[in-house]
């Protein structure tokens, strides 16, 4: 993947100063497995309103961040805060988690999928108000959906998929979307319906951290990269981050670079799988 210069020498996309409240507090976060350490010390925060892109190899640590943010994996060591507040991640909190780890067989409607959303709102076992189905008619409507409302999950492509969790997070009334690996196996097109989305949630000033495997597109889209493998290598801009010595540092031998005329080449010899 080509990195351009101009990419690289861009400033970070400039943030209102009322931006300005840490919306997610990570503190010496350590996730540890049988088989050795997932996250080794992670310390950093995000601002309320930014986007930022998780970047690293596989198995960097990457989805046991995401996993340990939303309470899926206890932490060895560490913590976090979301807006200021300890303990478990609230209800505004919505994860998307790879398309790989979702049993797509399971019999539920578009519609029925978005509505659970509403689930930490309204509560297991009370039935949604109009309140609720007004908020799924208009989460279906901004990732244009609608027309999809009763189709079953299984039945749609990648893209439209990954639209519907999106949706399921608009319906939440999200503060904060984790996203892990939501681009896999998405064409130009669904990619690009993706990022229309996520610009849209600017003005709700909803943080989004998202992981990815593609440094060009982590550069070009979101207002800071965070490079990772198991600890926390830089999070910055891209163009700070992006040096050839950090990312050596991240991928070792399975990367690659090049200096060319569009900028730094990387190569990396690995194969896409989940962590």
């Amino acid at each position: 993947m080509a990195l351009p210069q101009a990419a690289l020498a861009a400033e970070p996309r400039a943030l209102p100063r009322e931006l300005t409240t840490p919306a997610i507090e990570i503190d010496g976060l350590c996730v540890a497995y049988d088989s050795g350490m997932a996250l080794d010390n992670v310390s950093c925060s995000l601002r309320e309103g930014e986007q930022v892109a998780v970047v690293g190899p596989n198995g960097a640590g990457k989805s046991s961040l995401f996993k340990a943010l939303v309470g899926l994996l206890r932490p060895s060591r560490g913590g976090v805060r979301f807006f200021g507040q300890a303990g478990a991640a609230p209800s505004s909190v919505a994860y998307v988690p790879q398309r790989s780890q979702v049993d797509w067989r399971f019999p539920a409607s578009v519609a029925d999928v978005v509505m659970m959303g509403r689930v930490g709102r309204v509560g297991l076992f009370r039935r949604p108000g109009r309140r609720d189905r007004e908020l799924v008619r208009e989460a279906l409507d901004a990732v244009k959906l609608t027309g999809l409302a009763d189709r079953q999950i299984a039945q749609l492509s990648g893209g439209q998929q990954q639209r519907v969790f999106l949706a399921r997070a608009l319906a939440q009334e999200a503060r904060i979307l984790l996203m892990d690996e939501p681009l896999t196996g998405l064409d130009v097109r669904s990619q690009d319906d993706i990022f229309q989305i996520l610009d849209g949630l600017r003005p709700r000033r909803v943080t989004v951290l998202t992981a990815l495997h593609d440094l060009q597109i982590a550069a070009r889209h979101f207002d800071r990269v965070m490079l990772l493998n198991r600890r926390l290598i830089g999070i910055g801009a891209a163009a700070e981050v992006f040096s050839p010595n950090r990312l050596v540092e991240a991928y070792g031998g399975h990367l690659h670079l090049s200096l060319t005329r569009d900028g730094i080449l990387t190569v990396a010899d690995t194969c896409c799988c989940s962590e």
